[in-house]
């Protein structure tokens, strides 16, 4: 996403003023917040798994397979995330390349 000089700096909505910032988007795709996510579900099913006696004895297991179904729905939004980065990628490359007929 490119910034575009006839955007107005600051817009105006009843008696408050908001002003837009000239920065870029970040991690447009996702994939690294969802890598993020993904590795905190990890630890935490890590940091979990000397305690499954205790979790079991206070009907408290499921905590450790939250985090666990926490991860592995991370993977497969992970992979999700990937082919459309790929795709988006793909995309452009090919509009890239392309010129309409005047």
């Amino acid at each position: 996403m490119e910034y575009d000089e006839g955007q107005p700096l600051q817009h105006e909505i009843g008696n408050r003023t908001y002003f837009v910032a000239d920065v870029e988007p970040l991690d447009v795709d996702g994939v690294r917040t969802v890598e993020v996510g993904s590795a905190i579900w990890f630890l935490a099913f890590l940091g979990l798994l000397p305690f499954y006696g205790r979790l079991e004895d206070s009907g408290r297991l499921w905590w450790l397979w939250t985090c666990m179904a926490g991860f592995g729905l991370g993977l497969i939004g992970l992979e999700y995330c990937r082919r459309r980065r790929r795709a988006r990628t793909e995309l452009a490359a090919e509009l890239e390349g392309y010129a309409p007929e005047a």
